[in-house]
């Protein structure tokens, strides 16, 4: 819309020096505006002759000058010799250009487009049909916008796209083979080009059997579950009552029908029912008893079930393992192939002779022995921890058996579970000593003679070792207490206690409990007072280093020697090893079936 120099200005370049324009300036965005608003008040001023005027605009100085000219270029006569008037546009919306520029009306199509464009935008804009929702809520305005955007809305909601699946291709090219393949594979009946016809669609040629053929055997296998018993387990695997019974009766000759581990799986095989809606008779039964027993039941030409036993030869060798404590004594010895039970119990008898965590270096060896049977049949079975021991350098080697009908861990010496130092009776803070003190309760000094742990309402109190129980009840101020005697005219006191766990007789073991933490008796809140006594008389149980032994002697420190050194003669690994199978177990493995001789290698020489 702007055009520079032009014909308007080389016609008005022929107007007297009079009419001579000072320098044109160039008009920025805010001059525009005001430059088409003088264009539209000029638009429709026609001359006394019937001629429309059109303006013509220039800027002179501090301000901008128009005329007014006719479409052929002359000035107009109504302009009264004065050829340029003043337009009112102030200094600060002019911006100066050295070029001549001359606004003219829009001619072509693309500037009447750029106008009609501006036009209808501006249309719009006067609108305001988009308003912002956050302001003026409720107004008419602000109703106009919400209907501006329900509109949308249900435009873009129309407009939504389809999400119809498209059909993939084929994964794979059938050729003519592949076709025949899969044609011979077809659901469809012969009729229709099926070369099988399974699970062809019945029709009414079809005749319906009167009864379906049952299967002449059935084999299952059976799992005695936890808490259940034998009888029961059969009967629900389909066994009859009567044979149920009969079963039960043959295996209880054997084995203690109670004795018999959760988990055992049984082998059952059924014969053909007698008459439609009988229960099948049992043909055959088999499953591991114990690890040295399997049994059979087998059923006769007669008809009478009975009973075989199959022994299965078993070797108890110990299994001996050793190796290096690296940097860890728990992990080493999993790695040696320790079982997880076993190396707990090392742990826990090694623990109250040495100390792991300072005495045990990396470059030490540990040495244990663990209850180990191996079957013929490959089964393989870990037990309980027979010896523990340790080899430290420069130091006296450490070593444990197991002895005796309680379990004991004894020294090579003779002297079983020497421990040093006291378990502490409740895992708490010491509130008060031993010694004399001022009675919370009574208000006056006297002697306290044991020792006070803070600890919350029923935590477990237990013994600091072993012991027998010498009474357990009420002990006037101590409220409920137990006290325990531990031999060598040593014995403990535990007091206040809200629930006793032992009965006076009993025999206790280091770290059981024997009652619960309370307030009874003369006591401000749930403690536990400690006491105790050597020869009768209250000593601080501080002060105390205390040990407990059991001393073999004579003829059982003989045998004790004798199984220890037995022992140890085992070499590391050997139990690891496949039992060499005997001439009679080599020929029961031989294969009865040809077929099977075909898969069983040679032997060579």
């Amino acid at each position: 819309m702007w055009h520079r120099g032009g014909r308007a200005a080389s016609r008005a370049s022929t107007v007297g020096p009079s009419s001579r324009r000072p320098p044109r300036e160039r008009l920025g965005p805010p001059q525009v505006k005001a430059v088409f608003t003088l264009i539209g008040q000029g638009l429709g001023h026609r001359t006394r002759s019937g001629r429309v005027a059109r303006p013509c605009i220039a800027t002179c100085g501090g301000g901008a000058v128009y005329k007014q000219g006719l479409g052929d270029g002359h000035v107009s006569a109504d302009s009264g010799g004065d050829l340029w008037r003043p337009a009112a546009l102030s200094h600060s919306q002019i911006v100066a250009d050295p070029q001549p520029q001359v606004i003219q009306r829009a001619r072509h199509l693309s500037e009447k487009f750029d106008a009609w464009r501006a036009g209808v935008s501006g249309t719009f804009e006067s609108m305001d049909l988009a308003p912002d929702l956050a302001e003026t809520i409720g107004s008419r305005r602000w109703f106009r916008g919400l209907g501006t955007l329900i509109g949308l809305s249900a435009l873009a909601l129309a407009m939504w796209p389809d999400f119809a699946p498209v059909e993939a291709a084929p994964v794979m090219r059938l050729d003519n083979p592949a076709r025949d393949e899969f044609r011979s594979q077809m659901i469809m009946p012969l009729a229709l080009g099926s070369d099988s016809g399974r699970r062809m669609g019945a029709t009414a040629l079809v005749v319906p059997l009167k009864s379906a053929p049952e299967r002449p055997r059935v084999e299952l296998l059976a799992t005695l579950a936890r808490g259940d018993s034998f009888e029961r387990m059969l009967r629900r695997a389909g066994v009859g009552t009567t044979d149920a019974e009969r079963v039960a009766d043959l295996v209880s000759g054997s084995v203690a029908l109670d004795a018999i581990e959760p988990g055992t799986q049984v082998d059952i095989t059924l014969g053909r029912r007698p008459q439609p809606g009988a229960a099948r008779p049992l043909d055959a039964l088999e499953f591991r008893a114990r690890f040295d027993l399997a049994l059979a039941v087998t059923r006769d030409d007669a008809g009478h079930l009975s009973l075989t036993r199959k022994p299965i030869r078993v070797d108890e060798t110990p299994l001996r393992i050793r190796g290096t404590v690296g940097s860890s004594l728990y992990r080493s010895m999993r790695a040696a192939g320790a079982p997880a039970s076993a190396v707990q119990q090392y742990l826990k008898a090694l623990s109250d002779q040495v100390d792991l965590d300072r005495a045990v270096r990396s470059t030490d060896t540990f040495d244990m022995i663990v209850q180990y049977r191996r079957a013929a049949t490959g089964e393989r079975q870990a037990g309980q921890l027979l010896y523990a021991g340790i080899e430290r350098g420069g130091e006296a080697k450490t070593q444990l058996m197991r002895w005796g009908e309680e379990g004991r861990f004894y020294e090579a010496s003779g002297v079983g579970e020497q421990r040093s130092g006291l378990v502490a009776p409740v895992p708490g803070r010491i509130s008060s000593n031993f010694g004399m003190r001022r009675h919370p309760i009574l208000g006056y000094k006297r002697m306290h003679a044991g020792m006070d742990f803070r600890a919350s309402y029923g935590t477990p109190i237990v013994a600091v070792t072993d012991g027998r129980v010498a009474s357990a009840g009420r002990a006037g101020g101590c409220g409920k207490a137990v006290k325990l005697s531990h031999g060598g005219g040593l014995a403990t006191r535990y007091c206040h206690m809200s629930r006793v766990a032992v009965r006076s007789g009993q025999s206790v073991r280091r770290g059981q409990v024997i009652g619960y933490v309370g307030s009874t008796g003369l006591s401000t809140g749930p403690h536990l007072h400690y006491e105790m006594y050597r020869g009768g008389r209250a000593v601080n149980p501080a002060s105390v280093e205390f040990v407990t032994r059991a001393q073999l002697s004579g003829a059982e420190l003989r045998r004790f020697r004798a199984a220890l050194a037995s022992l140890k003669t085992v070499e590391a690994g050997t139990a690891l090893e496949d039992l060499s199978p005997t001439a009679t177990e080599a020929a029961a493995a031989e294969p009865v079936r040809e077929i099977d001789k075909l898969e069983t290698p040679k032997r060579v020489g």
